[in-house]
């Protein structure tokens, strides 16, 4: 496999390796691609929960990304889970400071599978003020959608007036994920050049699903830096991702690890 478009991924670590920049590298890997990271923070996590959380100095997240930038370069880049407000700053300051063209894909992590809080409630003011305007796409669960937007959402309808909220929040491109609705079915909303697109797929019933939405969207950053659309990114992402799920291996006694080596090219568009 021919390596093609580098992604930076600024992220915190999962120790269990299901979900955070393990699932990043992973899955940009599968993709195609090549993964630099950034580490926000390192977790002692395994299936069942976060158990602790050890958070990286500001300057030293800020001196990673530089570095990577300054040598390796980068085609896209996608941030989870950002710890706190002072990441986010620093991260947006970074980016207007250099004045970059960079597609930035944002997985708005707010909550780890299990529930634990990821991102403080008073962080996100920051994120939809500062990082969100420079997004080329944000990728928020129902969960964060309903943060982000300030709207409950139950419904297909919600998650596309949700998504309509968001764009005007400033970003130009929002897949909205639908896992967490009940029914044999989950909707994906994409709204994009203005266009509502809806991806639907049969609920796989398994408790396997670590680190779907880190893999989700890194799997979205890897086919943007390779030049495809948001759209077609989006859907080859789902594939894998629907693959990923259905072979997991079933690794844990809580919510197990996808399984990031499955062929996505299994899976009709």
């Amino acid at each position: 496999m021919t390596i093609s478009g580098r992604v930076l991924v600024v992220a915190g670590s999962d120790s269990s390796g299901g979900a955070g920049i393990e699932a990043d590298i992973k899955a940009i890997t599968m993709m195609g691609a090549y993964a630099a990271t950034a580490i926000t923070a390192v977790t002692a996590q395994d299936t069942y929960g976060v158990h602790a959380i050890h958070e990286m100095p500001g300057l030293f997240l800020a001196r990673q990304i530089g570095l990577v930038l300054d040598d390796i370069g980068a085609d896209a880049i996608k941030t989870g889970m950002l710890v706190n407000e002072a990441n986010i700053i620093a991260l947006s300051r970074l980016l207007a400071a250099r004045d970059l063209r960079i597609p930035l894909v944002i997985d708005p992590v707010m909550l780890a599978t299990s529930g634990t809080p990821l991102l403080p409630a008073g962080a996100v003011g920051a994120l939809i003020k500062l990082l969100m305007p420079l997004a080329a796409l944000i990728t928020p669960n129902l969960p964060e959608a309903e943060t982000l937007s300030g709207i409950p959402i139950g419904s297909l309808e919600e998650m596309v007036e949700a998504a309509r909220i968001l764009r005007g929040l400033g970003a130009p491109a929002v897949l909205i994920k639908g896992g967490h609705l009940e029914g044999m079915v989950v909707h994906d909303v994409l709204l994009h050049n203005l266009e509502i697109e809806v991806f639907s797929s049969p609920r796989i019933d398994t408790p396997h699903t670590h680190g779907t939405g880190c893999t989700l969207a890194s799997a979205v950053a890897a086919g943007i830096a390779q030049k495809m659309t948001v759209r077609d990114a989006v859907d080859r992402a789902r594939r894998y991702v629907q693959a990923a799920i259905t072979s997991a291996p079933g690794f844990g006694g809580g919510h197990g690890p996808l399984d990031h080596t499955a062929d996505w090219r299994s899976i009709s568009p």
